[in-house]
């Protein structure tokens, strides 16, 4: 599957209705976007069970904003509408893989576990 061009229209939908997600946040004048946009690719090709999406933070900024994106590429993971990974920079082509396998390989059941631990020490 290659990938696909998220808007405020359909991230949300995107999100809800996949299991995993990766979001590469970036920019048409971006040098390191350009540079990481061969290497997503690929891994899409790879990974027919992930859906890769791209926003372009220039058409999409209230989606930048609302992640807070500071700096280009970010990629982002969303497992069961959780962000389970984010981080800024270019990835090399091995490093992505890897990710990729964790997401897919990570208990969803602790990961709610511990959200549900930190919200519940919050409140108190």
């Amino acid at each position: 599957m290659a990938t696909v061009e998220l808007t405020k229209e359909n991230f949300q939908n995107t999100i809800n209705s996949n299991n995993l997600v990766l979001v590469d946040f970036w920019a048409a004048w971006c040098g390191p976007c350009r540079n990481f946009a061969p290497v997503y690719e690929r891994a899409a090709e790879k990974h027919l069970d992930v859906v890769f999406g791209k926003v372009d933070t220039e058409a999409q900024r209230e989606l930048a904003q609302t992640f807070q994106i500071r700096s280009i590429p970010t990629l982002m993971i969303f497992r069961e509408q959780i962000i389970i990974f984010s981080q800024a920079g270019s990835l090399p082509e091995q490093a992505l893989t890897e990710i990729i396998e964790k997401a897919k390989n990570l208990d969803m059941d602790l990961v709610r576990a511990e959200i549900a631990k930190q919200q519940s020490e919050s409140v108190h």
